[in-house]
């Protein structure tokens, strides 16, 4: 009864803690500004099952995605498994399921082979990472922590892994043994080859199996509340990222309904604009963002295939698409912090433009849409460039001297050269 006592306590405090900080996250996405994106109900739930659910953009790069998938898979499905130690927890009793006979054999040999690929996997990727040190896992905004998660993240997953192993090896040693509460249940086609190198006392592997039982289950809890502050809260955002993702061609710009309605004044008198709120061009601050781009920097799993495909980048300028995404992540964090500390009012006299993305890294940016291209979960980078761009050019005034020049030819001249429309084809004359 003690230990039931114990396990109903962590797990409420674990799921607790949780949804506080779930709450927090939510609460900081809809800080940003709003934006339709209810149309096309059917269209988004199939991108959000082909592109989440399918992961139909990883394939790109086909090793990492053939890890992933057993990762992935090996994540859903051997949560299956968590349900029948929830349920022997509050309890008290060992392998609930076992009345299934065969299916349950089948299940639970089935989760073994699963957490084996997973275990592989997931070693490949640390290999990947701290040992041939592929060139994408690098820059300049990963550094100290978001270099380490990946590599907390990854030795979290091996070390769950190697506990769901042991502890059914020593669970069917102890069904051999005839120990009592141990019932005839499970095939263990992995874990039976560990077997030799544990304990040959029941006593001794009662020790074993419930230690790792304690261990599996608190790390799912504690991986649980690590998520919140971690990379990998993907696993949660991908899917409602990728259903409420940007449908419309890609390199379609929107257009500010003020600004629309002016130009329509100019050319049409008889035009009545309908009553808009006053507001600014662009975006200076996380707020001034729309909630979509917030929640695509929540999602962001900082795997670096937008950097690495990046045209500006890989000519060795200063943008990289991943550390857009990061840098609008740590501000609006840091906004939610300062919401709960000083109150929805308080101004810390810091913005995203300039004191976490400078100048130079968007107008570094080709607007090639390369980067959203790659990105396996739909994020849209671009975006959040060129609302800063936005607002650098309509409420400051200010761009590099190439980009005032083509704003003043496009006034004067309707196109981007110097040149007047009446000379526009001289060039043909002398050919």
């Amino acid at each position: 009864m003690v230990a039931q006592i114990l396990f109903l306590v962590l797990t409420l405090a674990a799921i607790a803690l949780f949804t506080v900080n779930l709450r927090k996250i939510i609460r900081n996405i809809r800080l940003g500004k709003a934006v339709d994106r209810k149309d096309q109900p059917q269209k988004r739930l199939m991108t959000m099952l082909r592109v989440a659910f399918g992961q139909s953009k990883m394939v790109v790069r086909p090793i990492p995605a053939f890890l992933h998938f057993f990762v992935y898979i090996g994540f859903v499905i051997i949560n299956i498994e968590v349900l029948e130690i929830m349920i022997d927890g509050l309890f008290g009793t060992h392998r609930i399921f076992n009345g299934l006979g065969g299916l349950y054999n089948f299940l639970i040999g089935s989760f073994e082979i699963l957490a084996f690929t997973v275990w592989v996997s997931c070693a490949i990727f640390l290999v990947r990472r701290n040992i041939l040190k592929l060139k994408r896992f690098s820059g300049v905004e990963m550094k100290s922590w978001p270099k380490s998660d990946a590599n907390y993240i990854l030795i979290t997953e091996i070390l769950l892994m190697s506990a769901f192993l042991l502890m059914n090896a020593a669970d069917a040693k102890l069904q051999l043994l005839g120990a009592s509460h141990y019932v005839n249940a499970g095939a263990f086609p992995v874990s039976q080859y560990l077997m030799n190198i544990l304990p040959s006392t029941e006593s001794a592997l009662v020790i074993v199996e419930r230690s790792c039982w304690w261990f599996h289950i608190i790390g799912i809890l504690a991986f649980l509340n690590y998520l919140p502050y971690s990379k990998h809260f993907h696993i949660l955002f991908a899917f409602p990222n990728t259903y409420f993702s940007n449908l419309e061609p890609k390199g379609e710009f929107t257009n500010m309904a003020s600004v629309t309605n002016e130009v329509k004044a100019m050319l049409d008198p008889s035009f009545v604009p309908a009553e808009t709120e006053p507001g600014k061009f662009g975006a200076k601050d996380v707020t001034d963002l729309s909630w979509v781009n917030l929640m695509n920097a929540y999602t962001c799993t900082e795997c670096g295939r937008c950097t690495s495909v990046c045209p500006a980048n890989i000519t060795g300028k200063l943008l990289s698409p991943r550390k857009i995404m990061m840098d609008t992540r740590d501000r609006i964090t840091e906004v939610g912090q300062n919401i709960d500390k000083h109150g929805a009012e308080h101004q810390d006299g810091k913005a995203l433009l300039d004191d976490y993305i400078t100048r130079e890294e968007i107008w570094a940016c080709t607007s090639c849409n390369a980067c959203v291209e790659a990105c396996p979960v739909n994020i849209d980078p671009l975006q959040i460039i060129m609302e800063l761009r936005r607002y650098a050019v309509m409420e400051e005034s200010q761009a590099p001297g190439s980009i005032n020049a083509m704003l003043g030819n496009i006034e004067n001249n309707q196109a981007p050269w110097k040149y007047s429309p009446a000379d526009r084809f001289n060039w043909a004359e002398g050919s």
